[in-house]
């Protein structure tokens, strides 16, 4: 992988298959199929473009059940359009044009499409939806149709100067408002019992890091772009990609006349927002179709963007070297599908292999080699006993067998003991840093071990100096502190 390519944290995807189902559900692809059926194969006379004319469009809302929804007429000629983008209706014009828009202008009729949702592989349904997706997306990347309706009738020049609109910018704005959708899910900080509230997700994309408190000029930013996300995640819920939740349509005319999205922003930052509801200022959530969507488009714009799975027929090595970056929850289910495909003496004995070494990056290998090995059973105890002598591997091996009740397990000695004891810090440094759990087991280890530090500089590990540092950082006690310290300065000299 290149040094220089953005790497996201792995997902955890549903199959194909379960994909492919929750496509065909979604509310705009199954109306767009419903109303490619109703075109028919000989086809039914539509408008200029293939739109649907006024009482076409009727008796597709009807059809679709939308007769007593306000905007029942408006989804109805957005799935029949969706219809059209995505091959479900093809539409083939007539040679002249009508000289009525109201006259039709050619014929519409189901299109090839429309099989692949009956007999298509889950993979070409999917690739159905990506295509209708991306047409959805341009779309709500795309100004208010309303200001350009209004130039255009005035009988004046299309001017996207007036219109405030970068058609570019607008498209990454969005890109980068999925993108952090995506990380917010990936870090196990999003789900479907934990949406995102819209006010944070906009802050989080216009709010500097370096900030401490926005200013009135960046909080007028985030109410503009909460009402733009607004609309544009009202669209893409339709597709599947989002679930969410609106802003509530009576804030939404208190934020334009009053101003109270500083108050939903101060909110999303407090631990008990009082002012408002969050909720009411809308939450949103990538669906697990969703999940599946961003990092399509982010492996085709050459972002590294793994899923857990991935490494399941990979080598120890680089399992070991990749479960580092996992967050703790895909870390768990990589390594389970990865033991799950091997025989557990196989997998111990590859597992050990990986593990040796006396680079920086070694300790944290056998942290994860010793979590994957405690997924194996008993059949792997010959692996563990034939490392019971090596200095990186021993100590390890004898916590496995003692875990698992093995019987004639030798003692270490006390060089052993202490090598063990600074690879295991070591390897939670390099996790965590100087955590409240570290402290504590600082605190422990001294207070158990008399003589500590006298023996623990001696010991033969690439890290001592700078476990003995961060002791020296971490003990409550001073003079315990210093004496890690001084110890620390030994380590360094004996090099």
């Amino acid at each position: 992988m290149s040094g220089d390519r953005p790497t996201m944290p792995p997902v955890r995807l549903p199959s194909d298959a379960e994909l492919a189902r929750d496509a065909l559900s979604t509310p705009l692809l199954s109306r767009a199929a419903k109303l490619a059926r109703w075109a028919g194969e000989e086809g039914t006379p539509v408008g200029v473009g293939g739109e649907l004319l006024d009482t076409q469009l009727r008796a597709a809302t009807e059809l679709l059940g939308l007769t007593d929804d306000e905007d029942g007429p408006a989804y109805a000629a957005e799935a029949w359009q969706h219809a059209l983008d995505t091959g479900l209706v093809d539409f083939t014009e007539h040679p002249d044009e009508p000289a009525d828009e109201n006259l039709p202008a050619g014929v519409a009729a189901t299109g090839e499409e429309l099989a692949t949702l009956t007999s298509g592989s889950p993979a070409d349904v999917l690739d159905l939806w990506l295509g209708g997706l991306e047409s959805v997306l341009a779309d709500a990347a795309a100004p208010d149709l309303g200001a350009i309706a209004e130039q255009l009738a005035e009988g004046e020049d299309l001017d996207l100067d007036s219109l405030d609109w970068n058609p570019e910018e607008e498209a990454d704005f969005l890109d980068g408002v999925l993108g952090n959708l995506y990380l917010f899910t990936a870090l196990d900080e999003s789900s479907a019992d934990r949406p995102v509230p819209l006010p944070a997700l906009a802050a989080s994309m216009i709010v500097p890091d370096d900030m401490d408190e926005p200013t009135d000029d960046v909080l007028e930013e985030v109410s503009d772009a909460m009402m733009r996300l607004d609309d544009q995640f009202r669209m893409l819920a339709l597709t599947g990609l989002v679930a969410y939740r609106p802003v509530d349509e009576s804030l939404i005319e208190e934020i334009d006349g009053e101003g109270h999205i500083r108050e939903s922003v101060d909110g999303v930052d407090s631990d008990s927002p009082e002012d408002e509801d969050v909720s009411r200022y809308g939450m949103v959530t990538l669906t697990p179709l969703g999940v599946y969507a961003v990092r399509q488009r982010m492996l085709d714009a050459g972002v590294d963007a793994p899923a857990v799975g991935d490494l399941a027929e990979r080598g120890a090595g680089e399992l070991l070297a990749a479960l580092p970056g996992h967050p703790e929850a895909a870390a768990r289910a990589e390594t389970e599908l990865w033991v799950a495909r091997r025989a557990p003496l196989d997998a111990a004995r590859e597992l050990l292999a990986a593990a040796h070494g006396a680079d920086e990056d070694s300790p944290r290998r056998r942290l994860f080699c010793q979590q994957a090995l405690s997924l194996l059973g008993t059949e792997a105890e010959p692996a563990l006993r034939e490392v019971l002598d090596d200095r990186e591997l021993g100590g390890l091996a004898r916590v496995w067998l003692a875990e698992h009740g093995a019987a004639d397990v030798p003692e270490p000695d006390e060089a052993m003991v202490f090598w063990l004891t600074v690879d295991t810090i070591a390897a939670q440094l390099a996790a965590d840093g100087d955590s409240d759990e570290l402290r504590a087991l600082v605190t422990d280890l001294v207070d158990r071990h008399s003589g500590f530090f006298d023996s623990v500089w001696r010991v033969d590990h690439p890290a001592t100096a700078e476990v003995l540092e961060a002791m020296g950082r971490l003990h409550p006690d001073k003079k315990a502190a210093k004496e890690a310290r001084k110890a620390a300065f030994k380590a360094r000299s004996r090099r």
